[in-house]
């Protein structure tokens, strides 16, 4: 039986065929695109009709090759962003990218709505400027009119199941991101968003992952002749719940990272913890496949990696990611740190110039040369997912005794052995393709080919190796964590 998996990140999108043969999963990826979030004025959107297009140039590889006997499509993005349709379903505008400086300074402007423990105590997510809520208040801020003419939201899985198939469904681990739902009956919390002023006409029913959603429109069947009509499905539409789902763990007691331009690192609860000292260390409740909840905190991943190659080349120094691994080794460890929270490194940019100025104020040595700065980014990293891994010890009252690492940033090899070192626990990281084989996973709970989580993670066990890292020389990182605490929030 075959799948396709459409698994778009922030930066690019892939098109991948899954064949599941009842015990093993293997993998065809038969399209790859760039994602690319255009400037326009002051306001930075997602080119959402492009991303549209390379969709349907998916399914059309699909149709002029064997793999027009896929069963099912499902699609998975990043999180928090959203269309608005008009009541005639016609697109209102582009969609915002969540990088977009128009939810500056709106925080303190919520909770003279709703107070912070409220907010916590109802939505249990993380208190970030991208979630949707605030995205749609500061557009009511800047414009009290601005949401008028919509009918409906869409987040953007959603939005593009839509343009493919005309039913508008809201799945729960994407709605479960925009701090909009109540964690506990997982269901929109509508007495806190009419506080907050947004129309609650604009959302839809909630969904499940393994959701039916329906049948391609009749007018894309044309566009590729006729030959295939898969169904569309639910997955998990989050892109980490879909690389949460095929994390290769036997049994419940595991901390994950799902490590890429984000590192989303967190632990699986069958209930949320919407505690003070959850809300005080920055933790989400987010959904789940099989009614888990994804106790989650964002983390500053490899965008700090990628945005300083990237001005690297803007200064005419082009780097492969390996050499720039290679030149991390070669540098003194633990020599500085950046708090990867920090507000500055987010946006777009110097990231080597924000880096070195971080160091300089906090009166460390400031890294000067490509490998100090990527050695000072990985120690950062770890001892961030060792600070991280302490508190969700604390939270759940004894100590996790590993980290599953999965997503790309298992590529970084360098990386996962210091972030065994700094946490002190051993670090099973794989496999690389978690996003899309999570999201066909579920694909095929939905189809009735796999019976539940458990049997999907025994399914992803079978199909993909692992590689694991035991810490060395913990001493050393011992003493680099009580000076990175020292400057980390």
């Amino acid at each position: 039986m075959k799948m396709l998996a459409i698994d778009l990140g922030a930066s690019s999108g892939r098109g991948i065929v899954g064949e599941f043969d009842g015990k093993k999963l293997t993998l065809n990826e038969i399209h790859r695109f760039s994602n690319d979030p255009v400037m326009v004025g002051n306001t930075f959107h997602w080119d959402t009709l492009r991303i549209f297009f390379e969709i349907k140039a998916a399914l059309n590889k699909c149709a002029l090759s064997d793999d027009r006997d896929i069963k099912s499509v499902a699609i998975d993005t990043w999180g928090v962003d959203y269309g608005l349709l008009d009541r005639n379903g016609r697109l209102l505008g582009n969609p915002h990218n969540y990088r977009d400086t128009l939810t500056d300074n709106i925080q303190e402007y919520a909770y003279k709505k709703v107070p912070v423990s409220e907010f916590y105590g109802t939505t249990g997510i993380q208190l970030i400027n991208i979630n949707t809520v605030f995205q749609l208040l500061a557009r009511l801020r800047e414009d009290p009119g601005a949401l008028d003419k919509a009918e409906k939201l869409l987040f953007m899985p959603d939005l593009l199941n839509y343009f493919l198939t005309g039913e508008m469904r809201t799945e729960y681990t994407i709605a479960s991101t925009g701090a909009l739902l109540d964690a506990k009956t997982r269901n929109w919390a509508f007495d806190m968003i009419e506080k907050f002023g947004i129309p609650s006409k604009i959302f839809t029913d909630i969904s499940m992952p393994g959701t039916k959603v329906g049948k391609l429109r009749s007018s894309i069947v044309e566009e590729f002749g006729g030959t295939m009509s898969p169904d569309i499905y639910l997955t998990a539409s989050h892109d980490t719940a879909s690389a949460v789902a095929a994390v290769p763990a036997n049994g419940n007691d595991f901390t994950y990272i799902s490590s890429g331009t984000w590192s989303l690192m967190g632990t699986e609860l069958d209930a949320p913890n919407t505690e003070k000292a959850a809300l005080e260390y920055g933790f989400a409740n987010e959904g789940g496949v099989g009614g888990k909840i994804r106790f989650l905190k964002n983390i500053m991943g490899l965008w700090l990696e990628q945005e300083s190659r990237r001005q690297w080349a803007r200064e005419g120094k082009k780097y492969s990611y390996d050499e720039l691994s290679d030149m991390a080794v070669a540098s003194k460890p633990l020599r500085s740190f950046i708090d990867p929270a920090d507000n500055r490194f987010a946006a777009p940019g110097n990231m080597p110039k924000r880096i070195a100025d971080f160091c300089r104020e906090t009166n460390q040595p400031v890294p000067e040369t490509v490998g100090e700065i990527v050695r000072c980014i990985f120690d950062s990293l770890a001892m961030k997912y060792r600070q991280t891994a302490e508190q969700i010890d604390l939270l759940k009252g004894h100590r996790v005794p590993f980290i599953n690492i999965v997503g790309g940033g298992t590529k970084e090899a360098p990386l996962c052995r210091f972030a065994a070192s700094a946490c002190g626990r051993p670090v099973i990281a794989g496999p690389t393709e978690a996003t899309a084989i999570g999201n066909l996973a579920v694909q095929a709970i939905g189809l009735g080919e796999i019976g539940s989580l458990s049997e999907a993670r025994e399914v992803v066990r079978n199909s993909f190796d692992v590689k694991e890292y035991e810490p060395e020389n913990t001493d050393m990182w011992d003493e680099g964590y009580e000076r990175f605490i020292k400057i980390a929030k």
